[in-house]
């Protein structure tokens, strides 16, 4: 099989409207969990999800926070205008930019762009007894960028972007809910772990657990580590081409500490991994050792893991000595996390390198996330949707969710 010559068409499927959960349940971790098995299906509450997992495995999180990315600005002539924070620009640091107290520049998509011709909108908001005006101005766009540079200013240095967000922003929900976002979205839509703020969607497969789940995960003795990987809008974006090779990834920035390289390795290298982002964070971690091990020196930002890098050479490095690669470019660098980017695109072809069991949610037809699953599951995508249709499964961000072991 030549994966870039994949047809999209292979993987669809017929989603009704009424099976896509528009509201989460009110209790998250009472969700339905799908189970899949050496080829045999089954289910159970995810409250459960404990039992199908041995004792002494690790299980990868993502722990991104979803940031509340839209900003609305009415101009002066009535026209609205839609501004979506994307990723960093100026500082060009997710950490660093809801820091600044007076200014920061972001990569936006523009809804309503005809209408913005240039002029500076501004927006006045109440943070506590304080009034604020914002002001949002276009940048000096780079050629090469589909996005637009938006700059923001605050005329208060007490508060922080990251403050001014909190205030003012609108949590992204996934457009396919066909609704506006409520203020209930601001809890249900983040998981009980996030903790790094960057993200325009959440890591969907994590919503289901609850605080309680992860203290029975913590009892049976299964470790927790984490890793940071930022949703882009682009997890949204069609594949629009016939073959999988005319669709371009979009490039998601990830974070990993030293200490869970380590973990992995201590555990022979598999993994059982939350959802599909913790998936590209993990493998990618494969290919940025591979390269580590032809060239110790080779400069950062050739770290960098390309989209069709997993399927245009054989890699021989071990899962575990490309770990062990990572850790000791670390050392050397003297650093305590591996900060990269990914466009990596798994799909039929790929050999999973250090996942072992997944659990996620059910994706959109024809969807690169679909793709994702088919490869996992050796191509046995359809009987596990199959079921989930005719079992009243509920489908995507807000849906149920499933535990897949190949």
């Amino acid at each position: 099989m030549i994966t870039r010559e994949i047809k999209i068409e292979d993987f669809n499927y017929e989603l009704p409207d009424e099976r896509i959960a528009k509201f989460p349940l009110s209790q998250r971790d009472h969700s339905k969990l799908l189970l899949f098995k050496d080829g045999k299906l089954g289910e159970d509450a995810f409250y459960n999800l404990p039992n199908y997992l041995p004792s002494g495995s690790i299980m990868v999180f993502n722990n991104t926070r979803v940031i509340q990315a839209r900003l609305h600005f009415r101009k002066t002539t009535g026209a609205l205008i839609e501004v979506f924070l994307l990723e960093p620009y100026i500082p060009a640091d997710y950490e660093r930019i809801f820091l600044q107290k007076k200014s920061c520049s972001w990569l936006c998509m523009i809804g309503n762009l005809k209408k913005w011709k240039g002029e500076t909108l501004v927006r006045e908001i109440k943070i506590g007894d304080k009034t604020v005006v914002l002001k949002a101005e276009k940048g000096e766009k780079e050629e090469s960028s589909q996005y637009e540079n938006v700059c923001f200013s605050w005329d208060c240095e007490d508060y922080s972007f990251s403050e001014i967000l909190e205030a003012v922003g609108e949590l992204p929900i996934p457009p396919y809910l066909n609704r506006e976002t409520e203020e209930s979205d601001k809890t249900t839509y983040q998981t009980v772990y996030g903790k790094i703020k960057g993200s325009v969607a959440a890591p969907t497969a994590g919503l289901h657990f609850s605080d309680d789940v992860l203290k029975v995960l913590d009892d049976k003795g299964i470790e927790r580590q984490e890793v940071t990987l930022h949703v882009g809008a682009g997890t949204f974006k069609p594949v629009k081409s016939a073959e999988i090779g005319g669709h371009e990834m979009h490039t998601e920035y990830i974070c990993v500490k030293r200490e869970v390289l380590e973990s992995i390795v201590a555990h022979d290298a598999e993994v059982v991994a939350v959802g599909t982002t913790s998936v590209r964070t993990i493998e990618s971690l494969y290919f940025i050792g591979s390269k580590l091990a032809e060239n110790p020196e080779i400069p950062e930002e050739q770290l960098h893991v390309n989209q069709w890098e997993p399927y245009e050479k054989s890699h021989t490095v071990s899962p575990k000595d490309a770990l062990q690669n990572i850790i000791d470019y670390l050392d050397r660098n003297n650093l305590s996390s591996l900060h990269t980017s990914t466009q990596i695109i798994i799909a039929p072809g790929y050999e999973y390198k250090y996942v072992r069991r997944l659990i996620t949610n059910f994706h959109q037809p024809q969807s690169t996330l679909l793709l994702l699953v088919s490869a996992f599951l050796k191509g046995h995508w359809r009987e596990v949707y199959d079921y989930a249709l005719s079992h009243d499964f509920r489908f995507l961000s807000y849906g149920d969710s499933s535990l897949l072991i190949p």
